[in-house]
């Protein structure tokens, strides 16, 4: 016969195994959404922080967007509103680095990552694109059970990323 002692244990423990197999799962997503190099940029407090711009701990959905928003900006010197192979992965991104991080910077502007962004296969990535990427990004990273719309630290590092702290 079970004990109240027994039941709580199991049930933890049953909350435990569901917690680590749906982490793996959105590890597995990301992993398939994103490119390794990209998915580790995005893992980094100093990026964080510059994210959060009301400085609460978390990261709201509009902080997010506001931020996708400024990157695809800094990308598209010329404000034609799509951005070529050679924009995308130049390797002039003083600027961006700054602005990002070098880790989220050299993530995301690979040919890999361009391909993944480019969801019309055209050869480049509009800005309706690129926001509809991050926004998904967002999304996978928003991995409380109500998915409130706002990513916190843990949910900042759950989804992997050796290059916490």
């Amino acid at each position: 016969m079970l004990t109240s002692h027994s039941i709580r244990l199991v049930t933890a423990i049953a909350c435990a195994i569901a917690l680590a197999y749906s982490t793996a799962s959105i590890a597995g997503d990301m992993a398939s959404f994103a490119t390794g190099g990209y998915a580790r940029g995005l893992h980094n407090d100093k990026l964080m922080h510059k994210i959060d711009t009301d400085g609460d701990g978390t990261i709201s959905k509009d902080e997010w967007i506001a931020y996708q928003e400024k990157v695809f900006a800094m990308l598209d010197k010329n404000q034609s509103g799509t951005l070529d192979a050679k924009t995308f992965i130049s390797p002039d991104g003083g600027e961006l680095v700054s602005f990002a991080t070098g880790g989220y910077a050299r993530g995301l502007r690979t040919k890999a990552m361009m391909h993944k962004i480019d969801t019309d296969g055209d050869g480049t990535i509009s800005h309706d694109e690129y926001i509809a990427y991050q926004t998904k990004i967002f999304d996978m990273m928003d991995t409380s059970t109500d998915h409130k719309g706002m990513i916190g630290h843990q949910e900042m590092f759950a989804t992997g990323g050796a290059n916490r702290r």
